[in-house]
């Protein structure tokens, strides 16, 4: 007999602790596999961890759209945040997402 769809919906739904560890380890490591993305997280910490997006272009050598887009994946993985003040952007680093994330993973070496 085959499976009910409803028991597939829940197996697909239901993922173990590493299961999920493995999938933030993804989208956490694939924001840092880019140069430019790394080069932003540096730049923000060291500027005291937020700056507004007109600062951060200003430090790259690169067109408007692609930092905007580097900073849009940079904010899907949650390391950074962005705020809205006026009409600026405000992006503040996450470090706490980070460094919790690259814990988690080299805890998996130990």
């Amino acid at each position: 007999m085959p499976p009910s769809i409803n028991s597939t919906l829940t197996k697909t739904m239901t993922k173990t602790r590493g299961e999920r560890d493995l999938e933030d380890f993804e989208i956490v490591f694939k924001a840092l596999a880019h140069e430019s993305r790394r080069t932003i997280l540096s730049i923000l910490q060291s500027r005291g961890g937020t700056m507004k997006a007109g600062d951060i272009v200003e430090y790259l050598s690169y067109a408007w759209p692609t930092i905007t887009r580097h900073l849009q994946q940079l904010e899907e993985a949650g390391l950074i945040t962005v705020d809205k003040i006026s009409r600026e952007q405000h992006y503040t680093i996450n470090k706490e997402r980070l460094t919790a994330t690259v814990n988690k993973w080299l805890k998996w070496f130990n």
